[in-house]
């Protein structure tokens, strides 16, 4: 199995408000990176759209190590996930799980890989993240047609 190690964040100005997401994804000496964006969304929604997006683009089953500055994603992987299901996407309090649509489709991407999932401190100065960072703010540029200098 390929190993293939992925860096994800999600941003968002305002929450709601216009937001974006960045992946960066490493396969030996490839590196392929990848961004979106929405007109009216939250940071949890942009967190879970990259992890989604990564996951989805690998062609093959993968050993995936998915680095994340998101205890929102990691933890609802690794921790609520199946408590969620267990309760019919309800969470303890009995109220409908928040963006359960996306906690799906996460783990149908999820499931065709052997994935780790690994917390960093975001903004902590590890160059995966901060990539990954800087594409979800150039995604929302795009969105807003902003144009930074030295950015085409």
């Amino acid at each position: 199995m390929a190993k293939v190690l992925i860096y994800t964040d999600g941003a968002c100005r305002g929450n709601p408000g216009p937001g974006g997401w960045g992946a960066v994804l490493r396969s030996g000496a490839h590196e392929r990176v990848l961004s979106g964006a929405e007109a009216m969304t939250t940071n949890n929604r942009m967190e879970l759209l990259a992890a989604i997006s990564a996951l989805k683009a690998l062609n093959r089953a993968c050993d995936v190590e998915l680095v994340t500055d998101s205890q929102y994603v990691r933890r609802g992987v690794t921790e609520w996930l199946a408590q969620w299901k267990r309760r019919g996407w309800l969470t303890a309090s009995r109220q409908p799980v928040a963006n359960a649509d996306l906690w799906r489709e996460l783990e149908a991407a999820a499931s065709r890989h052997n994935v780790q999932w690994r917390w960093v401190k975001g903004h902590s100065g590890d160059a995966g993240n901060e990539h990954a960072d800087r594409l979800a703010n150039e995604a929302i540029d795009r969105l807003q047609g902003i144009r930074r200098k030295g950015v085409s």
